[in-house]
């Protein structure tokens, strides 16, 4: 059966469809929302919730990485963002949430052309190390071949590549593109690569050896990618083609599982639990977690993409502060919008619709069924 619409006669599309177009379908069991578990594992990593903090400056700091990490989630540091261009980024980060947006795009482009400073990648994850937490950091394929060996030797656990888009096949002809498998074979961390939007680029990056695989593309609140390049792909199709590659490369490879994180579009806790019934193992979270009061944007948000020095296709958006990260994570949450309480949220989700765990949780029934806000 095919799902392809008529765009002209010389074109046709698959249609796609996003979180908002998806609804869970509860079944005939309920549980109790205390005894449903949470937790995941990647590698030899265990953690208490399915829940990543993407590596932008207005989400993760060292001390939110700490946070984040001693609440039961992963943290993961931009290691080409402020914290390893300047020795004390606060002043900046206070600028940036402070000045004009007709502004905005062009001052961003000039605090983030100071260099990386490779002692500060060390000491920043150092620091992150101290506080005994898992510890990963995120580089862009373009940085990888220059930074990765200062990352892995200041004790990264788990080490993210992570781009608008990252392809196992990239050409070029000017430099020698980063040879992912090559680079994860000889890597002594596990990897996770992203991002992906389609079942064959995923199986792709799964065959790297991967350890896990970040779906997005330019699908969060700070892009404007399908603005500046035409670009975009709906999110509950993405995971669930990527899900369905995970299943694959299982039988391919003889057992190996590759992880599947939903990277965007993960904006409210209902988000979070159609991004897992659609076939995620955990979730990245950007802006949900830029509204926490510890964050470092102070109620802004934005990625990579909006200082780009050549095409920004990202902007600084105003998220708000909805509360601390314990309540954004664990409530009490005092809204009915989602932003509080994710983990209660996904909870009572798994135990109306009778699940016990995440990975049974991915075989829930799911509904075609557009959204309409009030």
């Amino acid at each position: 059966m095919s799902n392809e619409i008529e765009i002209g006669r010389g074109k046709r599309g698959r249609r796609a469809y996003s979180f908002d177009d998806v609804a869970v379908v509860p079944s005939r069991r309920t549980r109790d929302p205390e005894e449903v578990s949470v937790g995941w594992q990647i590698d030899a990593y265990h953690f208490d919730l399915p829940i990543i903090a993407a590596p932008m400056d207005s989400v993760m700091s060292p001390a939110t990485a700490v946070a984040l990490g001693q609440a039961g989630g992963l943290g993961v540091l931009d290691l080409e963002g402020l914290w390893t261009r300047y020795e004390d980024p606060t002043p900046l980060l206070a600028e940036i949430a402070t000045f004009d947006s007709a502004r905005a795009t062009a001052r961003m482009q000039e605090i983030y052309a100071a260099p990386i400073q490779p002692e500060l990648i060390t000491a920043r994850l150092k620091e992150i190390r101290a506080a005994g937490v898992t510890v990963a950091g995120a580089l862009s394929p373009q940085r990888t071949n220059e930074f990765w060996r200062t990352v892995v030797d200041a004790g990264v656990d788990l080490f993210v590549i992570r781009g608008t888009t990252v392809s196992a096949e990239h050409v070029s002809g000017r430099v020698e593109p980063l040879n992912l498998k090559r680079f994860i074979y000889e890597l002594d961390v596990p990897v996770i690569v992203g991002g992906a939007s389609t079942y064959t680029a995923a199986l792709h990056l799964m065959r790297t050896g991967a350890a896990g695989v970040l779906v997005g593309f330019g699908g969060g609140a700070a892009h404007t990618t399908r603005l500046s390049l035409g670009i975009h792909a709906p999110m509950a199709s993405a995971v669930a083609d990527v899900a369905a590659a995970r299943r694959d490369y299982l039988d391919e490879s003889g057992g190996r599982y590759v992880h599947v994180i939903a990277d965007g579009g993960v904006g409210r806790s209902g988000d979070l639990v159609k991004a897992v019934a659609c076939g995620a193992d955990a979730v990245m979270l950007g802006a949900a977690l830029a509204r926490a009061t510890e964050a470092p944007g102070r109620g802004w948000h934005w990625g990579p993409e909006a200082h780009h020095p050549k095409l920004p296709r990202g902007e600084r958006v105003e998220v708000g502060t909805a509360g601390s990260l314990e309540q954004i994570l664990f409530g009490p949450g005092h809204t009915a919008d989602g932003t509080l309480n994710l983990v209660g949220a996904l909870r009572r989700a798994m135990a109306t619709t009778g699940y016990s765990d995440l990975k049974e949780f991915q075989r829930v029934e799911v509904v075609v069924s557009p959204y309409q806000p009030h």
